[in-house]
């Protein structure tokens, strides 16, 4: 069922886990905007930048559309096992598109992000959501640390894999997933409530330049960070649109029947063959059921993001 705010009710507590780039940037203004969720923090995790740029880049963005109260945690600086591998190709020299943002003024938390997620579901004990839009090694090590974070969680969104279709990074992973293969394995091996948002429905979620020219145009605070992180993605690259994979994955959480999904276990290869691949199987006892987005009503969505975003509708 969709979280709805009603009137005498709290927002759901929810925190992001991310590697800011752009499509972190445009989660995070979503997730500051949408009145039924209650941002308590964001933690961050190398993956499209380094976990310091990540950091950066996520007070910038925050501050920059007024949120400059919410915790920001630095987490993981590289994956379990890997050497950190970025995706400033799609995000740009500095991760948010080439765009200057003034200075970040939030609060850095002094705990590392694993032990203030576990710090923050013990707090929020079967209410907090999270939403991981980034390679998953703060939560493996989370996971790791406090083996009853499953139950203490009541909903984890995972923006990774790639189910019925090419990942891209590789013929067949998600950027996500690859990055951090091993952490994935464990996430996906636990017995946490997860739903997982990957290339399957993100892929038909996009940002047109036409919405990028209005935003250019337009003088609100997230017009004026759209207009800023578009410009690698449509000026440098010369794209036409890009998929907003990370603010559908927000989105799942506020509102779950924006997709349609599968139930079965979730099996990711950490060989040196595939690594990041993701593959459905059949759950047991030892292989827990997760649920997998396959499905996405796109014009919903679409709606959504826009009238939080203060955006036109894509024609």
């Amino acid at each position: 069922m969709p979280f709805v705010e009603e009137e005498g009710t709290m927002a759901v507590p929810l925190v992001l886990d991310v590697d800011t780039g752009v499509d972190d940037a445009l989660t995070l203004a979503l997730a500051s905007r949408l009145p039924s969720i209650q941002l308590i923090g964001v933690t961050t995790v190398a993956g499209n930048v380094d976990c310091p740029q990540a950091t950066s880049n996520t007070r910038k963005v925050l501050t920059a559309i007024g949120a400059q109260d919410i915790v920001v945690v630095p987490g993981a600086t590289r994956p379990l096992l890997r050497p950190h591998r970025d995706a400033r190709y799609f995000h740009g020299p500095n991760g948010l598109g080439g765009g200057e943002l003034p200075e970040g003024k939030n609060p850095i938390s002094d705990l590392p992000a694993p032990a203030w997620l576990i710090q923050q579901a013990r707090l929020y004990a079967g209410e907090l959501v999270l939403v991981c839009v980034a390679p998953l090694t703060n939560l493996a090590m989370a996971l790791l640390l406090e083996p009853s974070l499953p139950q203490l969680l009541r909903r984890v969104v995972v923006m990774g894999g790639a189910f019925t279709v090419a990942g891209n990074v590789t013929p067949f992973a998600e950027f996500n997933l690859w990055e951090d293969p091993e952490a994935a394995a464990i996430v996906a091996q636990s017995s946490l409530p997860l739903t997982f948002v990957g290339l399957d429905v993100t892929a038909h979620v996009t940002l047109n330049r036409e919405q990028w020219e209005y935003a250019r145009q337009a003088d609100h605070a997230e017009a004026r960070l759209l207009a800023e992180i578009g410009q690698w993605a449509f000026e440098s690259l010369g794209l036409s649109s890009f998929a907003l994979h990370d603010p559908l994955a927000l989105a799942v959480a506020f509102d779950s029947s924006l997709v349609g999904v599968e139930q079965s276990a979730v099996w990711v290869d950490t060989s040196p063959v595939s690594p990041g691949r993701t593959f459905r199987i059949a759950a047991s006892s030892s292989l827990p059921a997760h649920l997998i987005a396959l499905d996405v009503d796109p014009d919903r969505f679409s709606a959504l993001f826009c009238e939080a975003l203060g955006l036109p509708l894509a024609q």
